[in-house]
């Protein structure tokens, strides 16, 4: 078993976590990590506002019948 499923054991008087405190914090490191992530993405200079397949429609010319 990994430590976080694992029964907390010990003579500490500690009580065992309940399953919506882990889980609070396991969205709070969750959210950590991303926005550790989403800072470092933007650092890098990698978070673009748009897809490059959408700036490249943007400057071509229409294709239809009729045109060459």
């Amino acid at each position: 078993m990994s430590e976080e499923t694992a029964p907390q054991q010990g003579g500490g008087g500690a009580r065992p976590k309940g399953l919506l405190q882990q889980m609070e914090e396991l969205m709070a490191a969750l959210n950590a990590d991303l926005s550790a992530l989403d800072a470092d993405l933007q650092a890098a200079g990698t978070n673009r506002s748009t897809p490059p397949a959408a700036t490249e429609r943007m400057s071509e010319p229409p294709e239809g019948p009729g045109r060459p």
